[in-house]
């Protein structure tokens, strides 16, 4: 009797927050962050359970059959779900199908062959094995796709390995002692029931959770960067270098300024849409030329920064070197346009500096420099303090490039 009210409050669980998981999924654009995966998940686990209460006991029946196949493409739901969160663009219905052909034809073979006492034992095999899965895909996120998300990871990888340690202990149980084990009101089905009544009270409020972490994570993104590049801008720049040297292993830190020479004759001459592709190069260019560690940003019209970390004045003097010359090399495709445009960039470079509210006075530095270069003839790098040095190619020869 009380294992049967445990179950009831369970399904009860899940369905409202199927309801409720469904609700938020119609409010989420794109994949919905897997939402309405959830959903699905906790209707078919509830509906299990239903059949599970309407059936009494172990038996050979469609409605045993149904059962089974409900109980282990929850799970895989859950598993899809999940990947959906993290960007993955998997389906739901046919993975599902095809999982619930193939294991009802597998459940017939094994009741068939080997008894009843053999299919349960498989079905909670099969949903150690499952879980064990999606364990396992846990802690590789942690390493990798969900590296943000360290804690709230290892949190449900505890859960999710306490379900496989049950059904790993309900597995024994059945070869040991048959049938009897599953006995709704058998101590350790009443440990098992009381188990996943937690998790159906906390795992829902936890997802909804990680979708606001997501949503509100987005929205600091969004706020940190410029929308036409993606790079940093002021604001992010600004965090970015203070989330860096609060770690003990800050070093000097130099600012690259970065002008697109004559933007505005680009402008005038092809038209804004040009000028937005020209940006969008230079910013591809930057972002591949800086190294993984390094921050980029754009923090006006055609001004660009990067931030060089853990370098000295002469490696941060050839990386700037080597981002000008790049730049100057390539061509940039114009749409609407048959010739391809080419454009040069002034850099002036700051001397190092050692902390967050130092920024302020390097940028100026790096500006100062940037303008000196400007003043030489442009198309060259300028460490600050230093003075211009001969232009690698002069006006007549961007215009030659731009025909202007």
């Amino acid at each position: 009797m009380v294992a049967s009210i445990l179950v009831a409050m369970l399904c009860a669980h899940l369905l409202c927050f199927s309801v409720m998981f469904l609700l938020i999924s119609r409010r989420l654009p794109g994949n919905r962050m897997g939402m309405d995966y959830f959903a699905v998940g906790n209707l078919l686990l509830a509906s299990a359970y239903i059949l599970q209460l309407v059936e009494g006991g172990p038996a050979w029946s469609v409605m045993s059959v149904i059962n089974h196949n409900l109980t282990l493409a929850a799970p895989l739901t859950y598993w899809l779900g999940a990947m959906r969160f993290f960007g993955q663009q998997v389906s739901l219905w046919r993975p599902l199908l095809i999982f619930c052909l193939a294991y009802g034809l597998l459940q017939a073979l094994v009741q068939w062959y080997m008894g009843a006492t053999a299919r349960y034992a498989m079905l909670a095999a099969m949903a150690a094995l499952l879980f064990f899965i999606m364990v396992l895909t846990v802690v590789y996120g942690v390493r990798t796709f969900a590296k943000d998300l360290y804690g709230e990871m290892i949190f449900f990888a505890i859960l999710i390995t306490g379900i496989c340690v049950l059904n790993a202990l309900k597995f024994m149980k059945i070869i040991d002692g048959g049938l009897d084990a599953l006995h709704m009101d058998s101590n350790f089905q009443m440990v098992f029931y009381i188990y996943m009544s937690t998790l159906a009270t906390i795992v829902p409020p936890s997802i909804v959770w990680l979708v606001l972490r997501r949503l509100t994570d987005d929205l600091r993104n969004m706020a940190a960067r410029d929308p036409m590049t993606s790079l940093l801008n002021r604001r992010g720049l600004l965090e970015a270098v203070q989330r860096y040297f609060s770690t003990r292993n800050a070093s000097p830190t130099y600012v690259l300024l970065m002008d697109i020479d004559h933007f505005k004759l680009i402008n005038d001459t092809y038209g804004h849409h040009a000028g937005d592709d020209v940006i969008r190069h230079v910013a591809k260019v930057l972002r591949a030329t800086m190294r993984h560690h390094d921050l980029t940003g754009r923090i006006g019209g055609e001004e660009f920064v990067a931030i060089c970390t853990d370098a000295n004045a002469s490696g941060v003097m050839q990386l700037a070197e080597r981002l000008r010359s790049t730049i100057a090399s390539q061509s940039i495709a114009v749409s609407n346009m048959d010739q391809p445009l080419h454009c040069t960039v002034t850099i002036g470079v700051s001397l190092a500096f050692y902390s967050t509210h130092e920024l302020e006075d390097a940028l100026r530095d790096a500006d100062a420099a940037l303008y000196t270069g400007k003043a030489g003839g442009r198309n060259q790098v300028v460490l600050s303090g230093q003075s211009f040095t001969t232009p690698h190619n002069s006006l007549a020869t961007i215009a030659e490039h731009v025909e202007v």
